[in-house]
């Protein structure tokens, strides 16, 4: 099949570029021109494990086209995606602005039948928005009888496993109420569902609100693990075996059962405050999701409540390693990232922080531009040389097995705050470690 792909930032990278892979012919569009002539010679702005490799074989086998130029993106095009980016407004509401824009671009230049499906997170009610932008240019260019329709197409991709996600969907959800369209985006996800993986065909109404919900209960599983675990700490129980306990129930299992300091990233805290404000909008007050989002705010703080607790408010004097500046694993993302908050709450007490995580160093300089007290460690090691403490952030694999026996004489004091829950506390105690961890009751000396 002909795709376009308009907007070329994480969420149509990985869309166009796994489409090409499937064999289709896919041209990705967007206004960036730096970006474009970037993605052209095989390089690609994002980290994301195995993209670039993709990218540059569909590239030399000719499938991969990236332009500037909507209209040669659309030439020939049987199915247009919509991917740009939908940012919170100053009330949390997601700003649909540049897919509005997208669609008014569209309806400028189609020439023929076209399927738009949005890829974009979008608020309930974005695709009749759509199709009624794109109806409007085409009235303007006399040509109100070209045939085109508009569906939902949520995307359910995990930064560090966006590749498999796309190639191993677990459902593939389409909001249509037309069935040759739904016929249509089965024929192109037919590569992907070969292992009977679900095409939920649903009403564009339902398909729009299932990204939000789905994004919403996996929040709400961390903050309730997160609320779970201070009540652990208070009553001196283990989160890790209550975890087990309750994860082992068929009903609930255990993924998204992780205590640690909450939740970031471009999905989870956006679609939350989006689901707040939809609620609001039309009547509905949305308390647990608000109880959500408050919980994860509060657990931002976490660690710095343990840090101030041990060393007093005042850490003029303090230097803190930081393992960790991403919100996850397996990407350089900082937006939302629990790591911001962390240092933010340090350097105002006048601690200075020295930083490493292994991909997301330069997002990190740019993000944390405004703050002073920071540095940045070339290794792991470098980070904790004559640190009062270290703290852990972020749980990328290289962490997750220390050895602690050489990394205790680099440290002013052999202190560990772990944020994800990491290590085992009875083993960092025999090794003469201090050691504060997230609802284990291990504030052991």
């Amino acid at each position: 099949m002909n795709i376009c792909v308009i907007g070329s930032g994480y969420i149509g990278l990985v869309t166009g570029t796994c489409f090409a892979e499937m064999g289709n012919n896919v041209w990705c569009v967007d206004v960036d021109e730096e970006k474009i002539n970037v993605l052209r010679s095989g390089e690609i702005p994002i980290y994301e494990p195995g993209l670039k490799e993709l990218v540059q074989n569909n590239l030399a086998e000719g499938r991969l086209h990236f332009t500037t130029d909507i209209k040669e993106g659309l030439k020939d095009t049987l199915i247009c995606f919509i991917a740009v980016g939908t940012p919170p407004t100053e009330d949390g509401s997601a700003d649909v602005y540049h897919v509005l824009n997208v669609a008014q671009s569209i309806g400028k230049n189609m020439e023929k039948y076209m399927v738009i499906a949005n890829k974009s997170t979008v608020p309930v009610g974005t695709a009749a928005r759509v199709k009624e932008t794109i109806q409007e240019q085409l009235r303007l260019r006399d040509m109100e009888d070209l045939e085109f329709d508009v569906v939902s197409n949520p995307e359910f991709l995990k930064e560090g496993t966006a590749i498999e996600d796309f190639m191993r969907p677990d459902r593939i959800v389409i909001g249509t109420d037309n069935a040759r369209t739904a016929e249509i985006m089965k024929q192109l996800y037919a590569p992907f569902t070969r292992n009977n993986h679900p095409v939920l065909i649903m009403d564009i109404k339902s398909a729009e609100i299932t990204k939000y919900a789905a994004n919403a209960m996996l929040a709400t599983r961390i903050s309730f693990m997160n609320e779970l675990a201070r009540l652990c700490d208070a009553v001196g129980a283990d989160i890790a075996n209550v975890r087990i306990g309750i994860g082992s129930d068929s009903r609930i299992g255990m993924p998204f059962l992780y205590a640690g300091t909450g939740y970031g990233g471009s999905c989870f805290p956006k679609d939350v405050k989006e689901l707040i404000q939809s609620g609001r909008k039309n009547g509905v007050a949305m308390e647990i999701i608000k109880a959500v989002e408050r919980v994860n705010e509060q657990q931002k703080r976490t660690l710095v409540e343990m840090i101030v607790s041990r060393f007093g408010e005042d850490l003029q004097d303090k230097t803190f390693a930081l393992w960790g500046l991403a919100f996850k694993p397996l990407t350089d993302d900082m937006r939302e990232a629990p790591s911001i908050a962390i240092i933010n709450e340090l350097t105002a007490r006048g601690a200075r922080i020295k930083g490493y995580d292994p991909v997301a160093m330069e997002q990190a300089r740019r993000v944390l531009a405004g703050i002073n007290n920071i540095d940045y460690a070339a290794q792991m090691q470098d980070a904790v040389r004559d640190a009062d403490a270290l703290i852990l952030v972020t749980e990328w694999r290289q962490f997750r097995q220390v050895n602690f026996e050489d990394i205790k004489p680099l440290m002013k004091n052999p202190i560990v705050f772990d944020g994800r829950n990491q290590y085992n506390p009875e083993q960092m105690m025999k090794q003469g470690f201090e050691y504060y961890c997230i609802g284990r009751s291990c504030h052991v000396r």
